[in-house]
């Protein structure tokens, strides 16, 4: 078998570059705001499957309870419904309410079976228990969706703010950390449990330190650039000490950029750079991969252009 020719399979590969990259470019346009929703579309299901369609049929059931009660109760007090041999097809109740039959001897009120018989007539057929057809009745005029959504909504925000609220207080912070701690006894649940923290507490939670501006320090030696945030002047015994201006500068650590290092650095050794506390936290997260637009080197954007790449 002849040796394959190098310089064959390296034209056939610059070929394909052009290609290859362009899918890739594609990909990247295309993945971040397909992720977006997939993400959002994930939260908004969870939410739906263990709060929303629990709470929903919680109260479902107990509207049931309630109607199925009420029912038994006063047609049971009702001396007609025990002694008539051929059922009507309507009773009125000492009360006034009029219960009609839906079949066999099952009675409901008649503004529950019209509302129902309007929605859903093939469930007047197949319903012979009095809790499935009220179960329907709950689905279709007390409990529909354009109603449950918005109310369920305005419930959970004003719940997350009563639990935001409560945690912030004395008494709600020390059964959060009575919880926390439990939760660090557990050896694979704890390490779960922090990585998810550490994720929702980036996304979610406003930092707690103000960034003031963004600047690069030579650490951890001389030569070695590190990007970092200036959060304030330092101590003042530090400052008598180096004679001059000190600065507290949190140095990062990627790509989780809430843990890092805090470093005491002279003012005259720090380097302003032209970077949003945004695009500072995007390289950091990114592991330098992201770079600003007029941060990227010339000869980056020349080997990048369309006629390089031709």
């Amino acid at each position: 078998m002849p040796p394959s020719n190098p310089i064959r399979r390296t034209r056939r590969q610059s070929r394909l570059y052009p290609f290859r990259r362009a899918v890739l470019g594609g990909l990247g346009v295309v993945l971040p705001p397909l992720l977006t929703v997939v993400i959002f579309l994930w939260i908004a299901g969870t939410i739906q499957q263990y709060a929303l369609e629990p709470v929903t049929t919680g109260a479902r059931n107990v509207l049931v309870w309630y109607w199925t009660d009420r029912d038994e109760k006063l047609l049971s007090d009702t001396l007609a419904v025990a002694q008539l041999k051929d059922r009507p097809d309507s009773l009125v109740l000492s009360t006034g309410a009029v219960y009609e039959r839906i079949k066999g001897d099952l009675y409901v009120p008649r503004e529950v079976r019209e509302r129902v018989e309007d929605n859903d007539p093939a469930r007047l057929l197949e319903t012979t228990n009095r809790k499935d057809f009220y179960q329907r009745y709950a689905e279709v005029d007390v409990l529909p969706p354009q109603r449950v959504v918005p109310l369920f909504l305005c419930l959970f925000i004003l719940f997350l703010y009563l639990l935001g609220k409560l945690l912030g207080a004395g008494v709600g912070r020390v059964f959060w950390n009575l919880f926390e701690w439990g939760v660090h006894r557990v050896p694979l649940v704890r390490n779960v449990y922090d990585s998810v923290k550490q994720v929702t507490d980036f996304m979610i939670k406003e930092p707690e330190i103000e960034y003031r501006r963004v600047v690069a320090v030579e650490y951890p030696r001389k030569g070695c650039w590190s990007l970092g945030f200036v959060t304030g002047e330092s101590l003042q015994d530090i400052r008598s000490a180096a004679g001059e201006p000190v600065l507290s500068v949190m140095i990062p650590s990627s790509p989780m950029s809430v843990t890092g290092y805090t470093i005491t650095v002279l003012k005259s050794l720090t380097v302003d750079l032209d970077l949003t506390v945004d695009q500072a936290l995007q390289f950091v997260i990114s592991c330098g991969v992201v770079l600003p637009p007029h941060q990227i080197p010339r000869d980056r954007l020349e080997a990048a252009s369309p006629a390089n790449q031709d």
